[in-house]
């Protein structure tokens, strides 16, 4: 179906500073064009709403055109990056798309541009670096430094332009972003849309008295300014010189912009906390007004008039057309959760010979293969670079590839999380390391909320690996020592994989490497040096998406994972040889997605199931086995399914207690014996 032709004058989506020296009648014109349409949207949008003909709720912008719209224009829509806010629908219209495309996605309709997956202003442009927000205040803003990073490492003399609101500036989050941006002196104008309100929280209630945002900028070595948003034009010039100076310096700045909310911070919201006659003075302050009073003293009330009636005449059009579309088909969802799955790259067949090595030394050979042959790739983490990380996984990587491909990340695991995200949406690769798997629940919003939901509510692809060196037995107590499988796990869009042998570890990195998801890597502390085996290319590195047997037998079907394999190995060789009771082992490898084929035959001509994991018991990943794989066997069941895991305590520290808390080989052939008899 086509859309209605628009208004000339929305064909022009860019200003440049220039245009508003001298006479700029055309500049202010195009300025309010784009702000009345917003405006007038936005207030059809929430009559539309009331009405019952928008689900959910809408969020409007009305107050923060005299902003929004200036910013959106000055960008260079063809390199530059963004994330808007809950207050950007103007600049959504500016930044790409036609107005049904917005207006299909607030109806959540069969053509809008998330398949009617992802609330309305949330949805974003990815593929034209526009990036699709969550509700987690504060989050967007590393991905827009990643994004703009990924951008500069490509040679685009990019910006990006990182939104928040007052409130969100208290996250930690934002802290972070700023420090990593000027840290790395990248490009990028933070800007503070504060309206006074964070929700119904007053700033009086947020800060300090006498607070001024935008003074935080020198704790990061970085310029900042406050100015008025509610006069456009004024507005405009403040950003054309900012955006320019940020684009030739490559050093960010942050701008607290002193905005509005003229309705409630939802349609929902009723703005009763409001003081008395403080909504009067708002509307006394609107930015559009007071532009439309500018326009017409330079172009005549008449030509004023002529063009509100048309861009007023298309906005109708356009919602009838968009009301007229059917609602959304539910078929494809679960096809869509991953990216499609990508071809091999075209990897070099080395190590050609076998070489004799440990799992911490082939993820470093792995590395290496991987920042040699693929120039997207990078690496990054916490003391990862001179130091090669905490169990020197990385060792060596600094020297032969340069700080721009290995580079250390400051103590901010959600920011550099989501900076990684940014990277990823633009077309590089980043692996990241975390120090110890137990870390990531700094970046758990990262992680499970943004990336993992990222191809299935935006369709956009995000490559992204992130090591996690997990598990216990070292003595490294609670902090240390997690199995963290289960708690991501629960959150779709994530794959993972365990490898529990140095060759299984270099064809995993490879593998999730190229994957266009983000993958979970879990690497076992105790298997890092537990032992060389050799290593050499495998052209059937992908088979470590599936599980490996192991031990053939016929007593049961028994399933695990990680430093368990080995475990579960010395077991079945102790029944074999003093029970003569052989099992079929198999080493899961991959934990999502899981391909359970072979292990299901193997049950079904078994009758019997272990699981053994080291995480614990109680919601333990092997629940989710042991239900997969009985769903539909369970009446060919010879016995109950023996699961087998840790205890339900967070992981002691003495060695002695870690051992009574973790699976062992005493507990494991105790626990097998009782079963068997």
């Amino acid at each position: 179906m086509a859309f209605p032709t628009p208004p000339g004058i929305l064909k022009e989506r860019s200003l440049r500073g220039a245009e508003l020296g001298g006479d700029p009648t055309a500049a202010l014109l195009r300025i309010y064009a784009w702000m009345h349409l917003a405006r007038a949207t936005d207030n059809r949008i929430l009559e539309l709403f009331r009405q019952g003909l928008i689900r959910g709720t809408v969020t409007g912008g009305q107050g923060n055109e005299g902003l929004i719209v200036p910013l959106a224009l000055l960008a260079d829509k063809a390199i530059d990056v963004i994330s808007f806010t809950h207050r950007g629908f103007g600049g959504h219209l500016i930044w790409s798309g036609h107005l049904c495309d917005h207006l299909n996605q607030y109806f959540a309709n069969a053509s809008s541009p998330t398949k009617a997956r992802e609330g309305n202003i949330h949805h974003g442009d990815p593929s034209n670096r526009s990036l699709p927000m969550i509700s987690h205040l504060g989050t967007m803003l590393s991905n827009v430094v990643g994004a703009t990073d990924s951008q500069r490492r490509f040679g685009r003399p990019a910006v990006g332009f990182a939104l928040f609101g007052d409130g969100g500036s208290s996250t930690g989050d934002t802290h972070e972003s700023l420090n990593l941006a000027s840290l790395l002196s990248l490009p990028i104008v933070f800007v503070i849309e504060n309206n006074r309100y964070a929700y119904s929280t007053p700033v009086s209630e947020q800060f300090a008295p006498g607070t001024e945002l935008w003074k935080r900028a020198a704790g990061y070595q970085m310029e900042g300014f406050a100015m008025d948003a509610t006069d456009a034009e004024s507005c405009a010039r403040t950003l054309a010189a900012a955006v320019e100076k940020v684009r030739q310096t490559s050093r960010p700045i942050l701008i607290e912009a002193h905005t509005l909310r003229l309705r409630g911070h939802a349609a929902y919201d009723t703005g009763d906390y409001l003081l008395p006659g403080e909504s009067d003075d708002y509307f006394a302050r609107d930015s559009l007004p007071k532009l439309r009073a500018r326009v017409t003293a330079l172009a005549g009330a008449e030509k004023v008039k002529a063009l509100e009636t048309e861009l007023d005449a298309f906005m109708e059009e356009c919602i009838k057309l968009s009301l007229a579309l059917p609602r959304p088909d539910p078929a494809g969802m679960a096809a869509d959760l991953f990216a499609p799955p990508a071809p091999p790259l075209p990897w070099k067949p080395e190590p050609s010979a076998p070489e004799q090595l440990n799992s911490a030394q082939a993820l470093n050979r792995a590395l290496r293969k991987i920042l040699v042959e693929r120039p997207e790739s990078l690496v990054l983490g916490q003391d990862i670079a001179t130091y090669g990380g905490a169990f020197k996984v990385t060792e060596g990587l600094l020297a032969d590839f340069g700080r721009p491909r290995v580079f250390n990340t400051p103590l901010a695991e959600s920011a550099c999380t989501g900076y990684a995200i940014g990277l990823a949406l633009n077309g590089h690769r980043p692996i990241e390391e975390f120090q110890f798997a137990d870390f990531t629940t700094e970046a758990t919003t990262q992680i499970a909320l943004n990336a993992a939901t990222m191809h299935f509510r935006s369709g956009a692809k995000c490559p992204l690996v992130l090591r996690l060196p997990g598990g216990g037995g070292l003595t490294f107590g609670s902090f240390h020592s997690q199995e963290l499988e289960s708690f991501f796990l629960a959150m779709p869009g994530l794959k993972a994989l365990y490898p529990s042998t140095p060759q299984d570890a270099f064809n995993a990195l490879l593998a999730a490497y190229e994957d266009n998801n983000p993958v979970l890597l879990f690497e076992h502390k105790g298997l890092y040096r537990r032992g060389k085996q050799p290593v050499v290319w495998d052209p059937q590195y992908r088979d470590v998406w599936s599980p490996r047997s192991v031990r053939t037998g016929d007593f049961a079907t028994f399933v695990t994972y990680g430093e368990m394999v080995h475990l579960a190995s010395e077991v079945c060789d102790y029944f074999a040889a003093e029970y003569e009771t052989s099992f079929d082992l198999f080493d899961l490898r991959a934990l999502a997605p899981l391909r359970l084929d072979a292990i299901k035959a193997s049950l079904a001509r078994t009758g019997r199931l272990v699981v053994l994991h080291e995480g614990r018991r109680t919601h333990g990943f092997g629940a989710e086995l042991v239900a997969r794989l009985t769903e539909e066997h369970f009446s060919s069941l010879k016995s109950a399914p023996l699961r087998i895991g840790a205890l339900d305590l967070p992981v002691p520290f003495a060695p002695e207690l870690e051992q009574a808390f973790r699976p062992t080989k005493e507990k494991l052939i105790d626990q097998l014996a009782a079963w068997i008899g």
